[in-house]
């Protein structure tokens, strides 16, 4: 009975998150140019006008760039971040990892108005590299989380047993540490890539109208005038996210492995 009832309930806050997703979806395929119930008929004219827009297909190419180089270089900071406060004893240590951990819990619009602030002076709003900047910061926590995760299950006597045989650090972290972290660094990737692909705040108050995303163009559309390419693009969000959830499973299983 006690198993019957979680599931019931997780079931039920499943349908309460999947509920607004199954409402907009529909909406795309909609021959009308309202939202609305019941749909008047069936049709692609919203993917169509989707793909020819000057405006949509641009954004989401930009989303995809920017969301690759953020996660790429926020795993090149969260990997030896991880590293450090996996060897690290202390006070300081757990201080440094609440100080990593900190844009997970700090509100986005916070981050964001810090970042606009930090980065005025340095020239770096309204540039492609000031948007990778902010989104891989927001990326890092993820990668610091998973690469740690994945050095609690790993036996540093593997390290000496490799130091013994007379590898050097550098070569015992490529040969041996490294792959074992390939599954965490390439999760914390695939998270900081979701991240920085639904990201709208930080691109609102620090891109130029040159890094026009996505989430940021559906955001200029909502307040502009309501088309149903818009929900045309949210499809097109969710079937990003559902691709990455995918991803991080199979990293998932391939970790356990």
């Amino acid at each position: 009975m006690a198993r019957a009832l979680l599931w019931g309930f997780g079931a039920l806050v499943a349908l309460f998150l999947l509920l607004p997703i199954a409402a907009v979806v529909p909406l795309s395929f909609s021959a009308g140019a309202f939202l609305q119930y019941p749909l008047p008929g069936l049709s692609l004219r919203w993917y169509a006008d989707f793909a020819a827009s000057d405006f949509w297909l641009p954004a989401l190419g930009n989303s995809l760039v920017l969301g690759g180089a953020s996660a790429a270089l926020a795993s090149l900071l969260g990997v030896p971040a991880a590293l450090g406060l996996w060897g690290a004893r202390g006070g300081w240590a757990r201080a440094a990892t609440a100080l990593l951990l900190l844009p997970l819990v700090v509100p986005t619009m916070v981050v964001a108005v810090s970042l606009l602030l930090f980065f005025g002076p340095l020239g770096l709003t309204g540039s492609f590299s000031g948007l990778v900047a902010a989104h891989a910061a927001l990326g890092v926590p993820f990668v610091v989380t998973t690469v740690l995760a994945s050095l609690a299950r790993f036996d540093r006597a593997q390290l000496r047993a490799a130091a013994a045989c007379g590898a050097r650090p550098l070569l015992s972290f490529r040969r041996v540490l490294l792959p074992q972290l390939l599954p965490g660094v390439a999760a914390g990737a695939v998270f900081a890539f979701a991240t920085s692909l639904d990201e709208v705040v930080v691109a609102l108050l620090i891109a130029g109208p040159g890094q026009r995303t996505l989430p940021r163009q559906m955001f200029a559309g909502l307040n502009d005038q309501v088309s149903l390419t818009i929900t045309a693009a949210a499809t097109v969000m969710v079937l990003l996210a559902a691709a990455l959830l995918g991803a991080v499973a199979w990293l998932r299983r391939r970790g356990a492995a």
